[in-house]
Order: structure tokens, then sequence, then C-alpha cells
């Protein structure tokens, strides 16, 4: 969620862009006071509680800061930030499923340090979007991992068929804090800027195991990684980033390798016209340099007119026009996509799902309109499809347990009956809708 952006902070940000953008080679000297100004501490603040999230490790909520006073509570982080007494909290560790199996740790800071980093993103971000390269889509604003899909679809189309599908090994946590400062310092010099930042660095992480015990870990003595869930840390990990693909730019490979780099973060892509073992053997070099590793199981060169690859969620390579037999190069929803999306339908739609039906519809259509807004582009029927047959299906068989219906439940609740009706949103567009009707 956004938030409108005060005239007098977008002026700042307009100010830093356009001195950075015009001036390519200026170090920025003085940017720790304007983190501190009240009104950027204040809208700071308002993104965060926006972005909503739980606790850190101190357990204090949005609700409890507001109930104790708002006011009182940013007066006094500003004084810690002014006086340089802030110290960030250590992360809290949880652990999340991955879409492809195992799990994937996410570090949540306490309300107090997602403010202070937010507040610094404000400031910091505009002066490293005007360096970012074309290129670069991920955490960026006005960019978007649909924009990403939609450039490498184009570039195929254009002949750059021959794929590096790239993957780096841990990217997020195997960033070298010195590299990674040395390319903030390139830019910004202000030492408590720098400070700051390698405060978030190192931060402790806490973990509870299964016995609740608490452990620690991180800490002063860490060299590498930025927590994946801080507010800073998606601009951080761009900036590494665009180390790699500005030497790219410079260095001339785009003409040497006949090719284009797609980057979004840690997952990119190369498109290549003939070069892509060349670029592959380039790159791998490169990453080693800085301190990345590229994971060799799941790197692999692939040729787009004969074989397909997954990039950002969707499948993009040859397909069959299904009634004249002619093959196109299109991009259409991975399977992988396709199943996360049923998966979380039948979690939403489990039996044991007391609430009513206008709150349950309501969750649904939030779902596959977040799923639908993404997975706009290409050839769309055959997910769309079946991911409409699954709704139907699993709507059916909902209602039918709750309602005690014998049988399937075809004749009660027919899929016209479901997407008219009940008002259950349909992926594939041309059905009318009536009402909703009222069910419990």
């Amino acid at each position: 969620m956004s938030l409108e952006t005060p005239d007098k902070i977008r002026s700042l940000q307009r100010k830093l862009y356009c001195k950075a953008k015009a001036e390519p080679a200026f170090r920025f000297y003085l940017l720790y006071d304007k983190i501190c100004r009240e009104d950027i501490l204040g809208h700071a603040y308002a993104q965060a509680r926006a972005n909503a999230g739980a606790p850190g490790v101190d357990g204090v909520s949005f609700d409890q800061i507001e109930a104790l006073g708002l006011e009182g509570w940013l007066v006094g982080l500003r004084e810690d930030l002014v006086s340089k007494r802030y110290r960030p909290d250590p992360v809290r560790r949880v652990l999340i499923p991955k879409p492809g199996g195992g799990e994937r740790p996410l570090g949540i800071p306490t309300v107090r340090d997602r403010v202070v980093q937010t507040a610094a993103k404000i400031v910091l971000e505009p002066i490293f979007e005007a360096d970012f390269e074309d290129s670069a889509y991920g955490y960026r604003p006005r960019r978007s991992a649909i924009d990403a899909v939609k450039e490498t679809h184009r570039l195929i189309c254009r002949g750059y068929t021959d794929v590096i599908d790239a993957d780096l090994s841990k990217y997020f946590d195997t960033i070298p804090h010195a590299d990674l400062l040395k390319s903030v310092a390139r830019r910004v010099v202000d030492r408590h800027v720098l400070w700051l930042i390698k405060l978030w660095l190192q931060a402790p992480v806490e973990e509870r195991g299964a016995d609740g015990k608490r452990r620690m870990s991180g800490g002063k003595g860490t060299k590498r990684g930025t927590p994946q869930g801080g507010v800073a840390s998606p601009l951080l990990a761009v900036i590494y980033m665009n180390r790699f693909l500005k030497h790219w730019r410079l260095t001339g490979r785009g003409e040497a390798f006949r090719a284009h780099v797609i980057s979004y973060a840690d997952d990119f892509v190369i498109l290549s016209r003939g070069h892509a073992e060349e670029a592959l053997t380039w790159t791998r070099m490169v990453m080693t340099k800085l301190g990345l590793t590229l994971n060799e199981a799941k790197t692999s060169l692939k040729d787009a007119r004969r074989e397909s690859f997954d990039f950002l969620g969707y499948t993009l390579g040859p397909r069959h026009h299904p009634k004249g037999g002619d093959w196109y190069l299109g991009a259409s929803p991975s399977k992988k996509s396709v199943q996360r999306i049923k998966t979380k339908i039948g979690e939403l739609l489990r039996p044991r799902n007391k609430g009513a039906w206008p709150e349950v519809r309501q969750r649904l259509n939030r779902l596959l309109g977040g799923w639908s807004a993404y997975f706009c582009h290409g050839s769309l029927s055959s997910a769309y499809g079946a991911v409409d047959q699954h709704v139907q299906d699993r709507v059916r068989n909902f209602l039918r347990r709750r309602h005690k219906v014998q049988g399937r439940g075809l004749v009660w609740f027919s899929r016209d009956y479901i997407y008219g009706e009940l008002a259950v949103h349909r992926l594939r567009s041309g059905h009318r809708r009536s009402p909703p009707r009222a069910l419990r």
C-alpha cells in the first residue's frame, strides 16, 4: 500500500534526483539531518503503518504506539537519532515456506527500526534511482516484475532467443558488507548515514527454537548479507546488483555478446543472439569478483525457439496456436504459478473455515483479482480456464458441505450460479454478473 507523498518531501526528493542525474560524479555530504526531519519521520511512520506487519523482538505494535501517544514516540525517536543514541534492535527471524519447497528466512525489524529505515529510504532512493541501469526492474518506483516479463518477451520475439536462465545462490545472504558500503559511498559520503547502514547490516538476529529458547546470531562480526524483510534491504540489494549491470554496459558486453540483461534483484536473464555461452562465462567470472555465486544447478542455457524457460512466474518460449497449429514465441503463467494460486484457494475454502460467505467471497475475489492483475500478459486462456475450473469446484464443494447438500451439488451450485448470483470473480472476461445472492 502506498501513501501520497507530501509536497515538501516530494520537492526534496526531486532536487536530490535532479542533482544526482545532472552530476553523475557528485557525492552527497549532508543527508543525515534530512533523515531526522520531523515531517520525514512522520511520513515514514505512515508508510510503515500502511504496510502493516508483525511486531519485532520487542513485541511493540503500531496500535500500542498510538495508544501511548504517537507524537511523543516520534519526538523520542528523533531525539535518539539527532543525539546518535539510536541503535537498532535485533531482527526477529521467521522461516516462511518457499514455493518450490524448503524455507526462506525472513527478518522482521521492530516498528522503530522500520520507521528509521523507511526515512532513510525516502532520502536515499532518489539519489540511487538516478544511477540505476535501465535493465534493472526490481524494487524501483514505477517499475515492476511484469515490466521485466514484458521486456523479456519483447526481446525474444525480436530474435534474442539464446537465453541464460540465471540464478544467484543466496544473494541477499551473501552480499559483502565492505563492497556494498563502497557502492553506497560512491554517492553518499555522509558518515552518519553510512554509520546507520552499517548498524542495520550488523544487527543481531534472534531466532526461537521449537523449545521456545532464544538464540542469537550475527552481530558485529557479520561480514555478509542484508536480511530479507528489512525496509532498506531491497534498495541495498539493487544498489549492489547495479554494479554488475553497470559493468556490463561500460565494458560493451551488450554489443560484444549481442545481448541484453533483464534483472529483477537477484533474478535475471541474459538474452543473446548466438553468444550465450560466452556471456555465461563472463557473468560467472564477474559474479565471483563481486563475491557472489551462480547456482549452477539452477542456471541453464536455453534456446527459446525450441524450449521454454521460467522467469518471474511466467513461462516464455515456443507455443502452438490451438487451432491453426502454427508456433509462436509466447508468454503465459507458469505451471508453478497456477498451482500456487490453486493451493491458496484450497486453503481459503477449507471445510473448517466458518466465516460468513460474503466475507469468504470477498477474500477469494481479492485473491483472484491480485493474481490476475499480475498475470495479465501473454497467452492466458489455458491458465485462466484452469483456475476458473478449480474455483468453481472448490466453491461448490465448500457451499455443498456448509448447506449439507447431498451429492455433488451440481444443480444447486452450477457454474452460472457461482459466477453469476454468487458474484465470484471469474478470470475469463465476458461473463456478466448479477448482484450477489445472500448466503451465510
